[in-house]
């Protein structure tokens, strides 16, 4: 990603009403440093739920991939959790992660190369929201997507349906093993996102501080606060930096004005129920296959086949 998209979003961001900007510009080194964080909160339960049902559920997951798979992750995340995929599977023949961040890719990749010896780790450093085009298959074994940490939720209906539709297209004759957050009791996704240690609302704020590192602009962070909800109607939780007081941001020579009370719109986490997210996945042209969820039927994984 470079500063020249950040600052055109941003720009769009503070001259559009109603102000609102991707959360892909959440994950700097610091943003990525505070998200691990929040995976660690006992409020958030959504990525230590995920490996819970990939730990109990891997091996099945590795009969359905069958042997000398390409496990393709979208959003190269968590190590843990495409490690579990790796140790699993019979023989994977490449792992093709896919990052914005060619840095993180790059971490990762020495560390898996040194992990599974054996394994060929082919990064690909890219914005998978917009095109996929990945290399020609290695081996004979079927080509994996996975998608976990129900990132599928940050899109908007229409988005997540075109991103299913590219991820179906390169994936054809395999699968995508996706993730997708569950509808539950709003007071469990309201602590979820709005922890005792206001580590989320660190994370929130630190969009402001990357725009004054890379962007020169002079956020003042202390004149917003963290707000997020579950939009009931809309079935996700909503991210939102509101601003306390009427001030003005400047942002290449610009001047932008803030009213008090207004906001900085930073993230939708969209929540799914199964029949849902199978529905999604048929208008995609997906054949939906097995669903894992915990016990609590908190979180679901779904192996989509891709026809």
């Amino acid at each position: 990603m470079t500063n020249n998209a950040f600052a055109r979003d941003m720009a769009t961001a503070l001259a559009g009403r109603p102000r609102s900007i991707s959360p892909k510009y959440f994950y700097d080194a610091e943003g990525s440093r505070l998200f691990d964080r929040i995976c660690e909160l006992p409020e958030y339960y959504p990525t230590r739920t995920e490996i819970g049902i990939l730990e109990r559920s891997a091996g099945e997951m590795a009969a359905l991939a069958g042997a000398g798979a390409e496990i393709v992750e979208f959003g190269a995340g968590s190590l843990r959790k495409v490690r579990l995929l790796l140790q699993a599977f019979d023989r994977p023949a490449r792992y093709l992660p896919i990052d914005i961040s060619g840095e993180h890719l790059r971490d990762a990749a020495a560390i898996l190369r040194a992990e599974f010896p054996g394994l060929e780790v082919q990064p690909l450093v890219g914005d998978y929201t917009q095109s996929l085009a990945l290399p020609a298959p290695v081996g004979h074994g079927k080509r994996i997507g996975f998608f976990p940490g129900s990132t599928l939720g940050n899109f908007t209906p229409d988005e997540a349906v075109a991103f299913l539709q590219r991820a179906a297209a390169v994936l054809q004759g395999g699968a995508l093993l996706l993730g997708a957050d569950l509808v539950k009791d709003p007071h469990v996704l309201h602590a979820a996102y709005n922890d005792g240690q206001g580590v989320t609302a660190a994370f929130n704020l630190n969009l402001l501080a990357r725009a004054n590192r890379e962007l020169g602009t002079n956020f003042n962070l202390a004149r917003f606060h963290h707000y997020a909800f579950y939009n009931a109607a809309l079935q996700r939780i909503e991210m939102h930096l509101v601003s306390r007081e009427r001030h003005s941001v400047t942002l290449a020579e610009e001047r932008y004005l803030v009213e008090e009370g207004e906001s900085l719109h930073t993230e939708n986490s969209y929540k799914f129920t199964v029949d849902g997210l199978r529905a999604m996945a048929v208008r995609a042209g997906f054949r939906p296959g097995p669903v894992w969820t915990d016990p609590e039927r908190l979180f679901s994984v779904h192996w989509l086949h891709a026809p």
